[in-house]
């Protein structure tokens, strides 16, 4: 692995050298196997948060990987590669939606199992809940971008290239995410606070 690459969120994607990916072009598999390990954990993260069904989420995430080798050959460099296999991963997501010809299921999600979130007082992971509960209660271009760019950490620019969307048009759906999000949150503080003071 060449180096790693930090957002602006903090979020750390992996960068793969560049002979790695052009092996992997020409067949190497174990050239392949380091791209689905350093891009598995973030795929799944992003699939799973965006239909909000963890044995779907891993089924979508081994399609993503069957398509990446499949069109691999074709890459053109043209695009950094995890700009380009989270295009793969939206096409997936979003063939998945039409074929089922519905929204995600409510299901509730399963956040990240780090030792902060295994340490959490029982409000805390509440909060937690009731956070990915309104990130899935987004519509899914707002949702999309939103995930790409706080739990994948790609940059506005990259967002723009995998949703083959414009940087204005990013910026706003993120904006427009974060508000809602913020509101939802705020609702639900008030009702609690409702409770516990009724």
């Amino acid at each position: 692995m060449e180096g790693r690459r930090q957002g602006d969120t903090g979020r750390v994607l992996p960068q793969l050298a560049p002979d790695v990916v052009k092996r992997a072009q020409r067949g190497d598999e174990r050239a392949y196997g380091a791209i689905v390990e350093a891009y598995r954990l973030p795929v799944f993260n992003y699939v799973l948060r965006t239909v909000a069904d963890r044995e779907l989420a891993e089924d979508l995430t081994q399609e993503v990987f069957l398509r990446v080798w499949r069109s691999l050959p074709s890459f053109g460099h043209r695009a950094q590669l995890s700009t380009w296999l989270f295009q793969v991963a939206k096409n997936v997501i979003l063939d998945s939606l039409r074929a089922r010809d519905s929204r995600p299921r409510t299901t509730e999600l399963v956040p990240e199992v780090t030792p902060a979130i295994l340490d959490a007082s029982a409000e805390q992971s509440e909060t937690i809940r009731e956070l990915w509960c309104a990130v899935e209660g987004l519509s899914l271009d707002l949702r999309t971008a939103l995930l790409l760019r706080d739990v994948v950490g790609l940059s506005y620019n990259e967002i723009a290239d995998t949703l083959d969307v414009s940087l204005a048009t990013v910026k706003w759906r993120i904006f427009k995410a974060r508000e809602q999000v913020q509101l939802e949150l705020s609702a639900l503080g008030a009702e609690r606070d409702a409770v516990a003071t009724g």
